[in-house]
C-alpha cells in the first residue's frame, strides 16, 4: 500500500500469517494508525493491494475499493469511540448481526454482565475498554485492529487488559494488530512485530493477510 500526506508517503510492503497478534511500532506521527485505517477501508491509498485470506479488499490497478462494512474488520479505536446514548450491552449489539448469540457470550466473558445496562459516562476507563474490545469481537471479524487500546490506563490496569486483549485473541482466533509505544507491552504480548520507520518509506506495495 502507499499513500500520503502531502509531506511524507507511507509505504508498507508485508505478510501477515493468519491468527497472529502483531505490534505495530514505530515513533509518533510514522503512519501506525494510518496502516490500520487503511486496512480497515477508513483512509483510501494512493495506490497499492490489501487482500485478507484469498479475497481482495483493495486494489488500485483493478479499482477494487470494498467498503468497511464488507471487509469483516473488528476496529477498537484509541478513544473507545463508544455511543454514549447507547447502554454497555446495546453498543455491543450494535456491532453483532441481529439474531447473534455471541452478546451474551461477550458480556460473560469480559465480565460485563453486571454493567449490560450502564452507559458509557457510568463506567470506568478500564470498562469502557472491555466494551469497546467487545463490540469490536462481536462482528467475529478475520481481522481485529487495536490503536493504542491501553495508552490512557495506569499500570495495574494495563496488565490487566493486556491479559484480556491476549485471551480475546485467542478466543475468536482472529489475526490482531495492535498499534503500541510500550517496548514492555510488544515484548509480552506480540508474536510479531512490524517495525514503522519514518526513514524507511520505501519498501512496500502491499498487504496480504495469509
Amino acid at each position: 500500500m502507499l499513500t500520503t500526506d502531502g509531506e511524507r508517503t507511507l509505504q508498507i510492503d508485508v505478510e501477515i500469517p493468519a491468527q497472529e497478534l502483531v505490534a505495530v511500532f514505530g515513533k509518533s506521527g510514522a503512519g501506525k494508525t494510518t496502516l490500520l485505517r487503511m486496512i480497515a477501508g477508513l483512509t483510501v491509498p494512493d495506490k497499492g493491494l490489501i487482500r485478507i485470506g484469498d479475497r481482495t479488499v483493495f486494489d488500485s490497478q483493478k479499482k477494487i475499493n470494498l467498503p468497511p462494512q464488507e471487509r469483516n474488520i473488528g476496529f477498537m479505536f484509541q478513544d473507545y469511540a463508544l455511543f454514549p446514548n447507547m447502554t454497555v450491552e446495546e453498543n455491543i449489539r450494535f456491532a453483532a448481526s441481529k439474531k447473534s448469540e455471541l452478546v451474551g457470550k461477550l458480556l460473560k466473558n469480559f465480565d460485563l454482565e453486571e454493567l449490560r445496562r450502564r452507559k458509557p459516562d457510568k463506567l470506568s476507563g478500564g470498562q469502557r475498554q472491555r466494551v469497546a474490545l467487545a463490540r469490536a469481537l462481536a462482528r467475529r471479524p478475520d481481522i481485529l485492529l487495536l490503536d493504542e487500546p491501553l495508552s490512557a490506563l495506569d499500570e495495574e490496569m494495563r496488565c490487566s487488559l493486556q491479559k484480556e486483549i491476549i485471551k480475546a485473541h485467542k478466543l475468536f482466533n482472529a489475526t490482531t494488530l495492535m498499534v503500541s509505544h510500550d517496548v514492555g507491552e510488544i515484548q509480552s504480548m506480540a508474536t510479531k512485530i512490524i517495525y514503522v520507520d519514518t526513514k524507511k518509506y520505501e519498501n512496500l506495495a502491499s498487504t496480504t493477510f495469509a
